[in-house]
């Protein structure tokens, strides 16, 4: 649930916007906030909270301009453009070495594992993962819009998108456990 529950302000803001992006840049800002107050006050770090308080910037930025500007014309790209900060987000922390993925796996695993490799290589293929679903799903959008798609391209490009890194981020941790396991030699039982 750790990293769907990140995702729970774009949910917000998609529905509210879809009746007016000004209420929907609110309601995503509103509800990370609130999310990110809650880990906060529980005591997760802030290494934790990388697609949280991204996901707040997004939400002030955008809200901004909805504000301030109402009828710009990015109003019609907050799809794309959502997708794209959340592939940047994804990519960047990869950059930099810091997988956003790190510090929510951290919150699941004991402390004895997280300085391993194989633990950080397998947060580094898990936030590729999602940054490849997340570019996929706005390079998607914007030529759907460019072309002019019917909206069932945009949805499947969204379950694509967000269901694959969702199963990658299910099944990969156990595949590089049993591989790590496997590649343990074999210590004799005492007789």
């Amino acid at each position: 649930m750790g990293y769907l529950r990140g995702f729970i302000p774009w949910i917000v803001a998609g529905v509210v916007s879809s009746f007016d992006w000004r209420w929907g840049a609110l309601g995503g800002l509103v509800s990370g906030l609130l999310l990110l107050g809650q880990d906060r006050r529980r005591g997760v770090d802030l290494d934790a909270l990388i697609l949280e308080s991204s996901t707040v910037a997004y939400f002030v930025v955008v809200g901004a301009v909805a504000v301030a500007q109402p009828h710009s014309a990015l109003a019609k790209h907050t799809d794309v453009v959502s997708f794209g900060w959340l592939a940047a987000t994804a990519w960047g922390t990869l950059a930099i070495r810091r997988p956003f993925t790190l510090g929510i796996a951290r919150r699941q695993t004991p402390r004895e594992y997280w300085d391993m490799p194989e633990f950080i290589r397998v947060n580094n293929h898990i936030t590729s993962a999602w940054g490849a679903g997340f570019t996929f799903i706005g390079v998607s959008l914007a030529v759907c819009g460019a072309v002019n798609a019917p909206a069932w391209v945009g949805i499947a490009a969204h379950v694509v998108g967000l269901v694959g890194p969702a199963v990658f981020t299910k099944v990969h941790p156990a595949r590089a456990q049993a591989r790590l396991q496997a590649q343990a030699p074999v210590t004799a039982l005492p007789q």
